[in-house]
């Protein structure tokens, strides 16, 4: 496969561009839970302007937590108004009082106007082709006439099972506007890995468009301090769901108190309230063996000094494991979709990582003990290829470039 083939629209743009003018690049992150689209648009944001000292990037996201990151110099962001997924799965406004349509409006509003006074080269658009709840068409439409942006669907290696994205595409009207509004889609994994497309009826047009860039590197860019002394990194991502693993793993120190290394538990930001507090009564008992953290936005360090990790299967904890050579043991969830049990069962079928399945293995507090007990016999991910996954930010750069230079 040769992910640098060009396929490209060829319409005539209906206004001109000074081609003199620096690169921009607007990444749109609609952020309704977690961390992960937030985390990975900074990533791409950050390795675009360093691969162009003029360039410059915004981000649109409705996390709540993403002025608690830090952004590279002519990295901005912009917030959209939040919104939270409720247990039935519906939405509801995060702090206006507004109801789900008018939050979905004032949101639409938002992201065209930054579009229009931007005006970017380049939108890159993570996971959802119209947005959350189809916010993102009338921008899109809105640059589909004026002719000058170019589009692009960023996807992470794994969406769900096949027929239930299928359904949830169809049901959003997401196959057509990725058929007519984005010139490219880049995958963030390797096709070896998993094919998040398969089961969508993409044209055979579009799919030509496709490129699989492999994961997306991390690396430590802020010094942060970390213990000096052996420990296994504990984290749920953002937490919002991880209120099962964390449980588990104190237990395991609970009930072994010989258990080795000790443990830097990272709650993550939305584990919280009086979740958090009970948990924390819990690791106070414990004598220093484990030691926990509400959220740290530079915990790339902690991976990197970490002589284990227990996780979930979130993209962006996977793309850190695997970039800093990390020992892993992954706890992924199941609901709403099964997207983190798909990546840790494949990872685990390549040699990458070991996967605590609830249904194979059971979620014993023995169980996880012995899984921490054998992190110091596993393989590092290096050892079944790792390194050749991790160029995604390379091609990303280079993908986006020859973009730029056809329009």
């Amino acid at each position: 496969m040769n992910v640098f083939r060009d396929t490209y629209d060829t319409r005539e743009p209906s206004v001109t561009r000074d081609p003199k003018r620096a690169l921009r690049v607007m990444l749109y992150s609609h952020d309704t839970f977690g961390l992960g689209h937030l985390r990975r648009s900074r990533a791409l944001a950050s390795a675009l302007t360093a691969a162009d000292p003029n360039a410059s990037a915004i981000i649109l996201t409705g996390s709540p937590v993403a002025g608690r990151f830090t952004f590279p110099e002519r990295v901005d962001h912009m917030r959209l108004p939040g919104v939270t997924k409720l247990p039935d799965g519906s939405y509801v406004s995060q702090t206006l009082g507004l109801d789900i349509d008018k939050t979905t409006n004032l949101r639409s509003g938002l992201i065209q106007t930054a579009v229009e006074q931007y005006e970017p080269d380049l939108l890159i658009v993570d996971k959802e082709p119209t947005g959350f709840r189809g916010e993102l068409l009338p921008t899109l439409e809105w640059l589909e006439k004026r002719g000058t942006t170019r589009c692009v669907l960023g996807l992470r290696d794994v969406l769900d099972e096949p027929a239930v994205l299928a359904a949830e595409w169809d049901r959003k009207g997401a196959i057509q506007a990725t058929e007519r509004f984005y010139d490219q889609i880049w995958v963030y994994g390797p096709r070896t890995v998993y094919d998040p497309t398969q089961g969508l009826r993409l044209s055979d047009a579009t799919r030509a468009r496709i490129y699989w860039t492999g994961y997306l590197r991390r690396e430590v860019t802020d010094a942060a301090e970390v213990p000096d002394t052996p420990y296994v990194l504990i984290t749920p991502g953002g937490g919002g769901d991880g209120q099962a693993m964390v449980d588990l793993a104190i237990e395991a120190y609970e009930t072994d108190p010989t258990l080795k290394p000790n443990a830097v538990l990272v709650y993550g930001p939305f584990l919280s309230g009086e979740v958090r507090e009970a948990f924390d009564a819990r690791v106070a008992r414990l004598d220093g063996r484990v030691t926990a953290l509400g959220f740290d936005s530079k915990i790339e360090a902690l991976f990197a000094g970490a002589e284990g990790v227990v996780c979930m299967g979130g993209y962006n904890t996977f793309c850190e494991v695997l970039s800093f050579d990390k020992r892993a043991v992954i706890v992924p969830r199941t609901v709403p979709r099964m997207e983190q049990w798909i990546r840790a069962a494949r990872a685990e079928e390549l040699g990458l990582v070991r996967m605590l399945d609830e249904t194979r293995d059971g979620l014993t507090a023995q169980t996880m003990i012995d899984f921490i007990r054998n992190l110091p016999s596993q393989k590092k991910p290096s050892h079944a290829g790792a390194n050749g996954l991790l160029d995604g930010l390379d091609v990303v750069v280079a993908r986006a470039t020859s973009l730029m230079a056809d329009r």
